[in-house]
């Protein structure tokens, strides 16, 4: 029996595999599905793992998997036994004799690992504290649709080096544009994270200033500064630290007059983006979150072929 075929991090892939992904994901969206079959995946069916709450992974999934014929159930943590005290591993043996694939959006990258360590069928990321590969294959289609090949281009990361900053490192390395990350101190991206890029050859910067981060660039990035995991003391801490990374219209004229500006969502207004960064003309951020749905039925379509 062949070893399933999981979607864990970018990191693990090579270039090739992410861009036939992609390539797969922009044929449905357009019409031309690969093979010519609109719906591959017919009798198939994925499994929807939650710890954390979700709209736009369950919806982009549950749409995605439907819309290639296939089916979705839903677990949430409460209404599962892995609420109740079941291992990962006993849920990943059951799961895999009852469907195609799992998708597992939980609070730890030690339970996707185990999960996928178990199961006999494809595991898919939908996030964990650690990463988020699912949005980036989603950010770089955006950005390709809107200014063309990504490679060689320069993409600004203001705020947090959260787990969306690591897989942008990971895209950075992958898809082979530069990455400039501006981050207060301690709240730098993984040491363990860089030194890898680094290793790989990959173009990453990071640095406290946010006008050296984003001056030039053809794409600004942030994410929301308070996690679902933290207490109101450690968002007060977070709020303070990353005030001056706030991208505003200022910040926006730093960049290239043509750049885009992205954000996976849920986004906080006049926090990390003022309002008419994120509702103005350069943003692409609805394109993005629509792309979750194309991006993943590539992801899809690759993990079950």
């Amino acid at each position: 029996m062949n070893a399933p075929r999981h979607f864990l991090d970018l990191d693990r892939f090579d270039t090739a595999t992410l861009r036939a992904m992609l390539d797969a994901g922009r044929a449905f969206k357009d019409g031309r599905p690969p093979g010519g079959n609109p719906q591959p995946l017919v009798g198939k069916a994925l499994a929807m793992v939650f710890e954390k709450p979700s709209t736009r992974t369950r919806v982009s999934f549950e749409r995605a998997i439907r819309q290639l014929g296939g089916d979705a159930v839903v677990l949430e943590q409460s209404g599962s036994q892995l609420g109740r005290g079941e291992t990962v591993a006993d849920t990943a043996r059951v799961l895999s004799r009852y469907v195609d694939a799992i998708m597992i959006r939980t609070t730890a990258a030690a339970k996707l690992l185990e999960m996928a360590e178990h199961a006999s069928v494809p595991v898919i990321n939908g996030l964990t504290e650690r990463t988020h590969p699912c949005q980036l294959m989603a950010d770089v289609m955006t950005f390709e649709e809107h200014r063309g090949p990504i490679e060689g281009r320069v993409v600004a990361w203001c705020g947090d080096g959260n787990n969306m900053a690591t897989s942008w490192i990971h895209a950075a390395v992958r898809f082979r544009f530069e990455l400039r990350l501006a981050c207060p101190e301690p709240l730098a991206p993984p040491r363990e994270v860089l030194d890898w890029a680094a290793a790989e050859g990959g173009r990453v910067v990071v640095t406290t200033d946010v006008e050296s981060a984003v001056d030039g660039a053809d794409c600004v990035v942030t994410d929301t500064w308070v996690s679902m995991s933290d207490d109101d003391g450690d968002s007060r801490y977070r709020h303070n630290l990353l005030r001056p990374y706030q991208v505003d219209d200022r910040v926006m004229a730093l960049a290239q007059p043509d750049a885009i500006f992205m954000h996976c969502l849920p986004a906080h207004r006049e926090d990390e983006v003022t309002a008419s960064v994120i509702d103005g003309p350069q943003s692409v951020v609805w394109d993005e979150a629509e792309n979750r749905l194309h991006a993943q039925k590539g992801i899809l379509y690759w993990c079950l072929s």
